[in-house]
């Protein structure tokens, strides 16, 4: 009894040892996995912090890069809008707003309530292929003539406009103070001159030329020169 309980003890400590040697090389097996997965990891995380880094410094050259660019694109941008700008004093002149500027450069020397034109039309009632449209003129435009104490000469639709003969004398034509004691030419007939209805300033109510108040003519004709740019919108 006591022989055979020792070679079975023998077995069971033999069998013991088995195990645990099996164990130990499972325990050593996973601790090797474990240790070799993190040592991946933390290669990956190396490595793709590495790049991050390569990726961000690339980022902040190509940034930098852009805004280089830009910033030379507006600089030429900018040059090429002041070699367009007008030089010295210039005229600007808002017809959705009836208001005219005078500046220089981006400053604005005067501003002025002015008239500018009414839109209608006019047919003649003996010609109907005649007929005319009282805007002001839009575009770029300069001063072509100054002139002191303007005289109206009438075209044909003012009298037809107000149902009278269109006269064959000239001299029946002309007629005195009625476009105020300065006028600036800018071509085609149309000029920014004088009114005696100051009351309608600020209306559209024109034939196309300029109705500017007195005070502002006079302040607009002394800074003005022959060939001052005059912008109409």
């Amino acid at each position: 009894m006591n022989g055979y309980n020792f070679k079975n003890n023998i077995n069971n400590d033999t069998e013991y040892q088995k195990r645990g040697l099996m164990r130990r090389i499972i325990y050593a097996l996973s601790i090797f996995f474990i240790v070799f997965s993190a040592i991946n990891v933390m290669a990956y995380f190396i490595q793709k912090n590495s790049n991050a880094a390569v990726s961000k410094k690339e980022e902040i050259g190509n940034a930098k890069k852009i805004v280089n660019d830009i910033s030379k694109n507006n600089k030429k941008i900018y040059k090429s809008i002041s070699n367009l700008s007008p030089k010295g004093n210039y005229i600007v002149i808002d017809t959705a707003k009836n208001i005219l500027y005078l500046k220089n450069g981006d400053r604005v020397l005067h501003q002025a309530v002015v008239s500018t034109g009414s839109g209608r039309f006019l047919i003649d009632p003996n010609k109907k292929e005649r007929k005319w449209v009282f805007d002001s003129p839009r575009g770029e435009f300069k001063v072509k003539s100054k002139i002191v104490e303007p005289v109206w000469v009438k075209p044909d639709w003012a009298f037809i406009e107000e149902g009278t003969d269109v006269p064959k004398n000239y001299n029946d034509r002309i007629e005195e103070g009625v476009l105020g004691d300065y006028a600036l030419g800018i071509g085609n007939g149309y000029f920014i001159h004088g009114t005696l209805y100051t009351r309608l300033l600020g209306k559209p109510v024109t034939h196309g030329c300029i109705r500017v108040g007195d005070n502002d003519l006079k302040i607009i004709y002394k800074s003005a020169k022959i060939g001052t740019k005059v912008y109409i919108f």
